[in-house]
């Protein structure tokens, strides 16, 4: 059967679907490093735009029987800023509608992340399944993530099938059945890769400091399951039923900021730029944000005599993300480089080491594998992405971001199988269905005989 691959990436639909024995007609990629690299992988040109063509070259969309979509995610990821349709990218679902309304292709697969059948009070998945099925498509939708498959890598997407034909030969039931609990991450990583790229010296001197911190935390005393912020050690500001931007520049004064710095003698503009990013807002803060702030608090001040010194030394950090520490390896062994790490916004994360983190498509929150002291490898991170032996764009940063954008394509794979499973339809030549002349002729020549 033919399909398309829109917004085409590196061609993780483009993979499953040849892989299954059918034909790509058309692709559209807006990147042009990455129109380039779906060329060297699959020798077609992808075009640019979709919009516009949809808009000015519609009739340069063939006709085709699958359409495939991993449309923009970041309108409505937890990430970003969750505008939705209200954001531009958000659009091209009515991009895609417009595509399945003029072709009528008998059916389609979409992926995205899984916040958008929640976002805006599930209105926004209201108003894409109301659309679908208005065109006359039978939907539904489940939510996988490599590691339900054997892929070590935490990464859950919405996916979304519909069907002309209904769904009744469809199940998802019938792919979860081929889930499975043994997930082997040695598997994906090289022992000795050719080509790696080391942790620079000053991530390593911060893991360093931290494992510093953790050292000096009495065994019997249970590491926190909360992100530390350690602008909060020694901080008093208001945070409860008040905030820093409410009060005037004398009350603030009062209190202390990030690491118990004075913020008395300032102008308030500068007592908010002594205070910790997150707490520069200009409305209450929400709970889970009081939360954390009140178990860092406690936790310095159970520890403070044990951590003081070492404080101090993370307090020099330029970058408020390096002052934070999520612990996410529970009661295991207290040594940071046996696990998977993660310099995030978020903090200093460290992660058991049998999932990695979601590939994003940032190159600033590669994942790191801690006992090599490197980031993970763009052959490795095709390998999460089910991508193996496809090229790549040569700058690391573009690779990554790319692999970040990426759809599984075993998990595409996995759904198209069992929802694309029927014979092909004969050519017509004349009007004349040649696979029914075909078998009257033989049952002619049977009776003759």
């Amino acid at each position: 059967m033919k399909f398309i691959d829109l917004f085409a990436g590196l061609g993780g639909f483009h993979k499953a679907l040849t892989e299954l024995g059918h034909e790509c007609v058309f692709a559209s990629e807006l990147d042009p490093t990455l129109r380039q690299v779906y060329f060297d992988n699959w020798g077609i040109v992808a075009h640019g735009d979709i919009k516009r063509i949809v808009d000015k070259e519609k009739d340069s969309i063939p006709p085709h029987d699958i359409l495939c979509a991993g449309f923009p995610c970041q309108p409505f990821s937890k990430a970003g800023k969750q505008l939705g349709r209200d954001d531009k990218r958000g659009t091209l679902f009515d991009e895609i509608a417009r595509i399945l309304e003029f072709r009528k292709p008998r059916y389609f697969i979409l992926e995205n992340v899984p916040f958008l059948a929640k976002h805006d009070n599930e209105e926004t998945w209201k108003y894409i399944e109301d659309k679908l099925v208005s065109l006359g498509y039978k939907v539904n939708h489940e939510i996988y993530s490599p590691q339900d498959f054997g892929i070590p890598q935490h990464r859950k997407r919405i996916f979304i099938v519909g069907s002309l034909k209904g769904l009744e030969h469809f199940s998802f039931h019938e792919i979860n059945k081929q889930k499975t609990t043994l997930v082997d991450i040695n598997q994906f990583i090289e022992e000795n890769p050719k080509q790696f790229r080391s942790l620079p010296k000053a991530n390593q001197d911060c893991i360093k400091l931290w494992q510093k911190f953790i050292d000096q935390i009495p065994k019997e005393t249970k590491l926190p399951g909360f992100p530390i912020w350690g602008m909060e050690f020694g901080a008093t500001y208001p945070f409860e039923r008040s905030y820093p931007r409410k009060l005037s520049a004398k009350v603030l004064a009062e209190f202390k900021g990030n690491f118990g710095c004075s913020l008395k003698g300032l102008s308030k503009k500068e007592q908010i730029a002594k205070l910790p990013s997150y707490a520069r807002v200009t409305k209450a803060f929400p709970e889970w944000k009081r939360s954390y702030i009140r178990q860092s608090r406690a936790f310095f001040e159970d520890n403070k005599i044990l951590v003081r010194d070492v404080v101090k030394e993370i307090a020099k950090y330029p970058s408020q993300s390096w002052q934070k520490l999520e612990w996410n390896v529970g009661d295991n062994e207290r040594i940071i480089t046996n696990y998977i790490l993660q310099f995030r916004a978020s903090g200093v994360r460290i992660k058991k080491n049998d999932f990695f983190p979601s590939l994003v498509c940032t190159n600033t929150q590669i994942p790191i594998i801690g006992w090599q002291n490197r980031y993970i490898t763009k052959e490795e991170g095709l390998k999460l992405q089910s991508l193996e032996g496809l090229a790549l764009p040569s700058n690391d940063n573009a690779a990554f971001k790319a692999l970040g954008n990426a759809v599984n394509s075993k998990i595409v794979k996995l759904i198209a199988e069992k929802l694309i499973n029927e014979i092909q339809q004969p050519n017509k030549i004349n009007g004349v269905d040649m696979l029914n002349s075909q078998q009257d002729s033989l049952i002619e020549q049977h009776e003759t005989a």
